[in-house]
């Protein structure tokens, strides 16, 4: 089975998200996409995340009914901070017959070359990239580089960031996530203040 590793804090997660992820399960070789929810991405400030079980659940509120697309939390049981390259390695071990594959932003692919052991994961695993409007240049060594693959998925320029700013002001942001996942984070007061 060919897995897509979509990561993220998912703080919370939006129909962005889903958008990307749907696309990758319909239109991609990917027999499923496993969102993984990262309790503490490395590049980020833990002290702005909703509880890890909190963020876990709206993804699994958030993905009822998508078929091939499900909920993995596989990096709360690992060493914090979250590198990539291990969590692939653990599942790898754990799934020997699976093929991992991860799924990332162009953004990401422009900070990829400082990841921790990024080599490693380019030797090992197909990385599928979806478009995204940001600055910067990605590495050249990148260009063109076989286990890489551009994927043709619409551009969504929808943050967690954006939407967590909004809640706060007590906008209306109920067209962005999914019903839910809203109720939810309305009842548990996530972001207000």
């Amino acid at each position: 089975m060919k897995v897509g590793l979509y990561f993220g804090t998912f703080n919370p997660i939006h129909v962005g998200h889903l958008i990307i992820a749907n696309h990758m399960a319909e239109y991609s070789d990917l027999d499923q996409i496993w969102m993984v929810v990262t309790p503490h991405n490395p590049h980020k400030n833990k002290a702005n995340l909703v509880n890890d079980h909190h963020r876990l659940h709206m993804v699994h509120l958030a993905t009822k009914g998508y078929d091939k697309i499900q909920p993995s939390d596989i990096e709360f049981r690992l060493p914090q901070p979250n590198y990539t390259v291990n969590t692939l390695a653990h599942l790898q071990e754990k799934f020997p017959k699976h093929e991992f594959c991860l799924i990332m932003g162009e953004d990401n692919l422009k900070s990829l070359h400082k990841w921790k052991n990024y080599e490693v994961i380019l030797e090992r695993h197909d990385i599928y990239v979806y478009p995204r409007i940001s600055e910067g240049h990605t590495e050249t060594m990148f260009d063109n580089h076989s286990k890489i693959h551009k994927v043709n998925a619409p551009i969504i320029e929808l943050s967690s960031t954006f939407i967590r700013e909004n809640v706060k002001l007590g906008k209306n942001i109920t067209p962005m996530i999914d019903k839910k996942v809203w109720e939810y984070i309305d009842h548990n007061l996530f972001y207000k203040k």
